[in-house]
């Protein structure tokens, strides 16, 4: 299952991939069913979870009925128990909408939802990161979850954040990161896939950011918090949840 989880992943573009999965996702749900692990999204538990990656596949991370990996999960638990997400009126920016969050956000009616990307199905804005069609202080909350690492020019698309976040809202940008490096890695020269992948995580990644993250964000302006989420937490469930324990959410305010 391993190996083929990677041929498709490596294989099959992400378009039809999540379209794909509507069909996968039922199936495995059931294959799957048990006890030891609870997915806090939709409440569903497992005996196992599925493995997933580009390159050195993580085993027990991929939910298989919200299809949510451990960010996803760190980030519902996140806003649900430490945010008014759930509850106050507000439009919200979703970059590259995740599945396990998208009909799910979508449904919550004190929320103007827009999402946006330029190759996602489930976009409803087709935009460049680095020239949104937004006018400035449009949104209340902007969500960019694993998109910067993908964009060669990340300071540009950081200021087009900035204008566009209302002051006073906030935005929450996941990006891969390796908490023990100080200094984001990047390498143009490396053009190869699969040295790509082994390098920086996934083939179409452009860098490894490193805590210097946070120093980059603050100087675009702004506010910035990096949250260690699962410090609060019992290890029971960081086990549980399949979580990984000490990954930074980025929290920013305008």
């Amino acid at each position: 299952m391993k190996k083929l989880f990677s041929l498709i992943l490596n294989l099959v573009p992400r378009p039809l991939l999540i379209r794909l999965s509507y069909l996968v996702r039922p199936i495995l749900a059931f294959l799957l069913r048990g006890s030891q692990f609870k997915d806090p999204i939709d409440g569903k538990t497992f005996k196992s979870f599925l493995p997933y990656g580009y390159g050195s596949q993580r085993v027990n991370v991929l939910s298989p009925s919200s299809l949510s990996l451990e960010r996803h999960r760190l980030l519902w638990l996140y806003l649900k128990q430490e945010t008014s997400f759930f509850s106050k009126p507000a439009k919200l920016l979703h970059f590259a909408p995740e599945q396990a969050f998208y009909k799910r956000f979508k449904k919550m009616k004190h929320l103007d939802y827009v999402t946006t990307d330029l190759n996602s199905p489930l976009a409803d804005v087709k935009a460049d990161i680095c020239n949104l069609p937004f006018n400035a202080d449009s949104f209340d909350i902007i969500l960019c979850n694993h998109v910067l690492e993908h964009i060669p020019d990340d300071t540009k698309a950081m200021k087009e954040l900035y204008r566009i976040l209302k002051p006073g809202g906030f935005g929450i940008f996941q990006i891969p990161q390796d908490i023990h490096r100080e200094h984001t890695f990047e390498d143009n020269s490396i053009t190869d896939k699969k040295e790509r992948a082994k390098i920086f995580g996934q083939y179409d990644h452009v860098r490894v950011y490193g805590l210097d993250y946070f120093d980059k964000l603050r100087d675009i302006g702004f506010k910035v918090d990096a949250v260690n989420y699962t410090a609060t937490m019992t290890a029971q469930d960081i086990k549980t949840y399949c979580l990984a324990k000490g990954e930074l959410i980025p929290v920013v305010y305008k």
